[in-house]
């Protein structure tokens, strides 16, 4: 094969994933919430082939889940971008944070750490003034931090894991867009991240589905009652992306961390770098200015109408 046909072969398999990693992964397992440090394959989020074109230049975002996984990858992207970010993680995650706000920094950009969890009281609200504090305002809100457990039968479900799993995933999207509306302008943008369990469902993950379900309603109610403000709101549902979230999952075993993505039409989880245009282009007004109540669906080739 000539240098040429290398050349292009490699082009080919680079934009058809083909070089992203595959199961089987190493077996492992984590106490949640996970690090993206201890994971093994590395998780991909600096997007090397993206080119960036100013989209969100002078913008200011907060993200939540933003140390790690796609929240990491969605605020490298969006400082690549132009972007001012403000990333919420939880303590014990700070390791991972002060990885992002380097790479961030690489960039130019700003970057401020803001940990907390959004599950106490009153926290979401002073989170939304804090990142309005340090940036000077905000134009992008990413509700993005999550919960899960998988459980072999509902019985197994606590009242403690479903108010917890509720309290993370919609209940602190719900606070976060109280606390932000009133602080954006017109040309804004709120983003949540939903899932494919909130399409297809998940035998073993009820709370978590019902959660992700209730997003993409939140979602499509928030935005028609936010296009007089001229604020959009749209959410993403990525099908299994590679990130801490399921490795540090109690209810899946280490051999089923290596195995986590097969499942999928092009035999492997996605990596946080792939999921994170999508928030570029819903948060963009040069792109995305005639797209609101959508939940845009990123699933490795699953299809579905709903």
């Amino acid at each position: 094969m000539s240098k040429k046909d290398q050349r292009s072969r490699s082009h080919r398999d680079e934009a058809s994933g083909v070089r992203q990693p595959k199961p089987p992964f190493k077996e492992q397992h984590q106490r949640s919430p996970g690090l993206e440090s201890k994971l093994d394959p590395e998780p991909k989020f600096r997007a090397e082939t993206y080119r960036p074109a100013g989209k969100l230049k002078d913008k200011a975002a907060l993200i939540t889940g933003g140390d790690s996984g796609i929240g990491r990858a969605v605020a490298l992207m969006f400082a690549r971008e132009g972007a001012s970010v403000a990333i919420n993680y939880l303590e014990v995650e700070q390791s991972d944070a002060e990885k992002t706000r380097r790479e961030i920094e690489k960039t130019g950009a700003t970057c401020c750490l803001i940990p907390g969890d959004l599950t106490e009281n009153g926290f979401c609200e002073r989170l939304v003034d804090k990142a309005v504090e340090e940036l000077g305002k905000l134009d992008i809100l990413v509700s993005n931090a999550a919960h899960q457990e998988r459980k072999s039968d509902l019985e197994e479900v606590s009242d403690e894991e479903i108010e917890r799993t509720f309290a993370t995933n919609i209940f602190a999207y719900m606070r976060l867009a109280r606390a932000a509306v009133p602080r954006m302008k017109p040309g804004g943008a709120i983003i949540a991240t939903s899932s494919e369990t909130g399409l297809f469902g998940s035998e073993k993950l009820p709370d978590y589905s019902a959660t992700k379900g209730a997003i993409n309603a939140f979602t499509k109610t928030l935005a028609q009652s936010l296009i007089d403000k001229g604020i959009r709101v749209n959410a993403v549902a990525p099908g299994p992306v590679w990130t801490p979230l399921n490795p540090s999952d109690a209810g899946l075993e280490p051999k089923d961390v290596a195995k986590f993505g097969k499942q999928s039409p092009l035999g492997r989880p996605a990596q946080p770098e792939e999921l994170a245009p999508a928030y570029v282009f819903l948060a963009s007004n040069a792109d995305s200015s005639y797209i609101t109540g959508t939940v845009l669906q990123v699933l490795g080739g699953e299809t579905t109408g709903g």
